[in-house]
Formats: structure tokens, sequence, C-alpha cells
């Protein structure tokens, strides 16, 4: 049962998901450590649910080797490597070879694993058009370049084939010159350009961490507004917060991407087997999410909210803490509920039934998803529901409970007695469920 709970619950998820392009960005250490063929079943699983998928690879781990080998030494601004011609050969070398590597264990198909039947069909080509960096403090970075252009109808012709796009941090000009980029720009530039629904990095910590300047301790930042993600950069550049490597790397592209239009950004851990399906299949993921605003919202609910009202609801009718309600009365009575969402998920309500005659308010049906009753839903669902309340004109809201006396008594609500009811609602109380009657003055 919990394993059939657990599916249904994902349901919304792959709804949302089918047809969507999903830019999924990691460097050439998840290559070069083996981790790669956890990563590809993780990809057929997603591809296998609908969802587009364009890859992006790094190959800094196989660069450095490869320069090695040649007694080459790179230098670094900003986090780009300066790339001169002997480089810039150690990096093709080094991309190509990786860019077969993993079209090789997207190929794979092997009976009795999570490849079986998968024939996932790779596209790879001149898919970036790019230009030159040029000189950055004093420094002529050569053939380092950034993209310029993605050519999006290319990779959206190969999608709806069925295809997944490859893009390798390599990028050609209209002059036929090759210039090396880094994995986080060409991610960040193809998302924006596919108007992709989540870009998500992969990286060796487990998301944003923030720790100050003094501590060992890292706190991870589960989500982040654009707003959020530019003040703690500004923090950093005041040297006020450490941040790891990686997310000094991606998270201004991140925010970048996340400005100009891309749904949602994830960044999670590349050592954490499954972490995409847990990040994208759980309600609180492993990592750290990146939105253009807050991702709580409260509104009236609609007629296409009764199923996911339904969900939060039935548990807690099935124990007797709530009373039942058929679809058709919630559908008869949708305009008296609120619902809260986070991440454009449902996950709570309540309602309000007016007493005019009594200036008078009923509170029914408060109900939180377990997973957000610690974040505030709660007591967002209430300063709604009295708002509406004194909309109306009510002078008081009044809640019948059997489990949650306590959560009420601790936000200003007194107990009372049945007799202290409306008159119609007195006559509709329900002496076997003895209900415990609280009011509180609006």
């Amino acid at each position: 049962m919990d394993f059939v709970a657990w599916f249904r619950s994902v349901a919304p998820y792959i709804n949302s998901f089918r047809h969507k392009v999903f830019v999924v960005a990691f460097g050439g250490e998840v290559v070069a450590d083996g981790k790669f063929i956890e990563l590809v079943h993780d990809l057929n699983l997603l591809a296998s649910l609908g969802v587009r998928l364009v890859l992006v690879h790094g190959a800094r781990p196989q660069i450095e080797s490869r320069l090695n080998e040649h007694d080459l030494q790179t230098t670094y601004i900003r986090g780009m490597r300066v790339t001169d011609a002997a480089a810039l050969q150690c990096v093709k070398e080094s991309i190509g070879r990786v860019r077969v590597e993993i079209e090789a264990l997207l190929s794979m198909g092997l009976p009795n694993s999570p490849m079986a039947n998968a024939a996932i069909r790779v596209a790879s080509g001149n898919f970036v058009t790019a230009r030159p960096i040029g000189v950055i403090e004093g420094i002529d970075l050569m053939h380092t370049g950034e993209v310029r252009k993605v050519d999006t109808s290319a990779i959206r012709s190969r999608l709806e084939q069925g295809e997944l796009a490859l893009l390798s941090p390599l990028g050609y000009s209209p002059t036929g010159e090759i210039f090396n980029l880094t994995l986080e720009n060409v991610a960040a530039e193809a998302a924006i350009a596919l108007k992709a629904e989540k870009l998500i990095f992969l990286m060796d910590t487990q998301g944003i961490e923030k720790s100050a300047i003094d501590s060992e301790q890292a706190l991870l930042l589960r989500e982040l507004t654009v707003a959020e993600g530019k003040s703690l950069l500004k923090e950093f550049g005041r040297k006020t917060v450490k941040l790891a490597e990686d997310a000094q790397l991606y998270l201004p592209f991140a925010l970048h991407a996340c400005e100009r239009g891309v749904s949602r950004i994830h960044l999670i851990s590349r050592h954490v087997d499954g972490a995409i399906l847990q990040e994208l299949f759980t309600h609180s993921g492993i990592g750290t999410m990146i939105s253009e605003g807050p991702l709580q919202n409260l509104r009236d609910a609609r007629i296409e909210d009764v199923g996911a009202i339904l969900q939060l609801i039935e548990p807690l009718e099935a124990d007797g803490t709530l009373v039942r309600r058929s679809r058709e009365l919630l559908e008869m009575e949708i305009d008296r509920f609120v619902v809260i969402e986070h991440d454009r998920m449902t996950v709570g309500c309540a309602a309000l039934y007016p007493f005019p005659d009594d200036k008078a308010g009923e509170l029914a049906c408060l109900t939180v998803h377990p997973n957000y009753r610690s974040a505030g839903c709660g007591d967002a669902l209430l300063k709604a529901i009295e708002m509406k309340a004194r909309s109306q004109g009510s002078k008081k809201l009044f809640v019948l409970t059997t489990r949650t006396a306590h959560w009420f008594i601790e936000r200003g609500f007194l107990a009372a007695d049945v007799g202290q009811l409306p008159k119609v609602k007195q006559g509709l109380y329900n002496y076997q469920r003895r209900s415990k009657v609280f009011v509180k003055l609006l």
C-alpha cells in the first residue's frame, strides 16, 4: 500500500512533465567516476514518461588529464579556462571522447535492466553558434567563447521525433572557428532558447549551501527566489558568507536563466543515486530549487480544484477527523473554498460557510498536506478565511473540531458550547461526533 500511495502521489508530476523540455547539465566528473550509468537509468525513465531531454555535458577533468599528458598548463579567469591553440586541441580531443562515451552508455539496452527496450536515440551536432569572450582583466582568453545563438528549430525537430539532444561545451562561429565554452553557459542559454520547463545542474554539493564566513557548518537552501539568489551573491561578494565552488559557478547562470523565462532551476548532488527522481517526484526534493517568485500561492478555489481537495481531505475523512463530503457536494460548494499551492500543487484548503443573520461564519475543512504542516500553510489559510469573513460582515468565526483544539486555542479561539452557535447550525450539530466548539471574535 505504501507503493500504491507513492505511485498515485507522483501522477500530478507525470501529467505536468509530459512533452516538457528539461535541460540536464553535468560535469565530466559524472562520466569519469562511473556515475553516468546510474544517471542514464533515470534519464531513460524520464524519457519514457514523455519528457523531452536536452543533455549538456562538461569535460573539465578529462581536459586537465589531456593537458597533463602534453605537459601543458592553462590558467582560469572568472572560472573560464584561457584556451590557446595547443589547449584547444586537447579540449577537442577530450570533449569528443566524452561525447562518444556518453552516446555509448545511452545506447545500452540490456535485458533485465532499467535500460531494457529503451532504444534512446541521441542527436548531437553544431547546434551552438559561439563568439569569442575576448579580453578580460587584461588577458586575452583566445579560443574561449560564449554562446551567441542556439539552433532551437533543429533541436526541437529532434526532440519531437523522440530523440535526446546532446550538447557539448563547444561552439562554432560562422567563419568556421571553434570555441571552448563552459557547460553552465551552454546549459543556461539552451534552456532559455528552448523555453525549457526545467534546468537541472548536477553538482558536487547537495545544492546551494550557505555558511557563515567563520563556520564550517553549511545550511542547504531548499528554495530560492531570484531576488534571494542575487542577495546571496552580494553577501558572498562582501565576504559575509561562504559558497562552494560549484555554487559560485552555477548560481549566476541559474538566476539568469530563471529571469529569462525558465520556469524552475534545480541544483542537486551528483553523488546521490536517483537524485533527479527524488528532486522531481517528491514534495520536498533533495536539493535547491530556484523560481522567479515565491512558490506559495493562496487563491480562491476553482471547479478544477475539486480532485485535489478530495485527495487532501479523504485521509482525514477516513479517520473521522473530518465529516465526509461527496464530490458532488464539493462541486456545488467550491466557491466557499480557498486553496494554497506550493509550486503549482495544491497542498492545503479551507472553507467558509456564512451565517449572515448571526453575523458569523464557520471555518470548515481546514486541511494541509502532512509535508507542509510546518511551513505556515495552516496559518495562511486561517488568515485568508478571517479576511473573507470580515468582508462578508461577520463579527465572529466559529469552528467545530474533534482533534485540533489546541491549534485553534493557540490562534485566539475560545472554547464555547453548542448554544452559542447560530440557530441553524445548532439544528445540524451531530451529537454523536461530540465536536468541540471554538469561537474567535473578528
